[in-house]
């Protein structure tokens, strides 16, 4: 992974101002992964996006990530650490599957393929569609259909629009099972024990949301830094941000002690 600099990082978190939580994501991950085209980008697997972006993370601002979830039985905030490294994969990683999957069971042959971003945009967009809205589909369904390859029940094929009514609950879970299994990464979901009540409460990680925020966090506090050392030095943006972040701090407690 090229590691992004400053200048580069404020681009991206400028063009990302204006954008909705997908293109925020997409300006992400090409952040994270430079040489890759929209295209290609867009056809990865949900989870190894997810890994591109925790290990993006992980560069630019360390191992160590704070998590805040509110306990869904008493209320308390609780807040906890996770390492950043738990979910960074570099892509030639054996735990991502290449190809497609299959899933035999009772009778029922079903090869599938991994969910991509690509299909998580167009389910978005199928759920919002006026046209649906007095029988929406699930979105579970909608990927179903999007991402089977071929499915047959005992050796007769059968469509892949008429497998969200026609598959057993037990070849979904097999489905689901066997694409977390190849794709980790893709729905991270911790439980969090409350130290208060005890109780469980389940938290979905959105890398992609998680470190929308760092970004937007560390973007503002440099244009802070570049306000302060211009109007102290005479700076352009590009020598300050030329500076290493100790540099830059000694700087400002020089401007402070003034």
């Amino acid at each position: 992974m090229v590691l992004t600099g400053p200048a580069e990082l404020l681009a991206t978190w400028e063009a990302g101002l204006d954008r909705d939580a997908p293109g925020r994501a997409l300006l992400l991950h090409r952040a994270a992964r430079p040489e890759a085209g929209t295209e290609a980008l867009l056809s990865v697997p949900v989870g190894r996006r997810a890994a591109d972006l925790f290990a993006l993370r992980r560069a630019l601002f360390g191992e160590r990530m704070q998590v805040r979830v509110e306990c869904a039985s008493c209320a308390e905030a609780m807040e906890f650490d996770l390492d950043a490294g738990r979910f960074a994969r570099p892509p030639d990683d054996p735990a991502f599957e290449e190809g497609v999957l299959r899933v035999v069971e009772g009778g029922w042959v079903v090869d599938f393929r991994l969910p991509t971003v690509a299909d998580l945009a167009a389910v978005a967009r199928a759920l919002a569609d006026p046209a649906t809205a007095l029988d929406p589909p699930g979105p579970q369904q909608l990927l179903l259909t999007r991402c089977t390859v071929a499915a047959a029940r005992d050796g007769k094929p059968v469509p892949a629009a008429q497998l969200p009514g026609a598959l057993p609950e037990k070849v979904r879970r097999r489905l689901a099972e066997e694409a977390e299994r190849a794709d980790p990464a893709a729905e991270i979901t911790l439980n969090i024990a409350c130290p208060e009540c005890g109780e469980a409460t389940p938290a979905e990680l959105d890398i992609a949301d998680y470190l929308w925020t760092e970004l937007d966090a560390w973007a503002r506090d440099v244009l802070l830094d570049v306000h302060l050392l211009a109007t102290a030095y005479g700076w352009s943006e590009p020598e300050v941000l030329a500076l290493s972040p100790q540099r830059r701090r000694h700087y400002l407690e020089l401007c402070a002690d003034a």
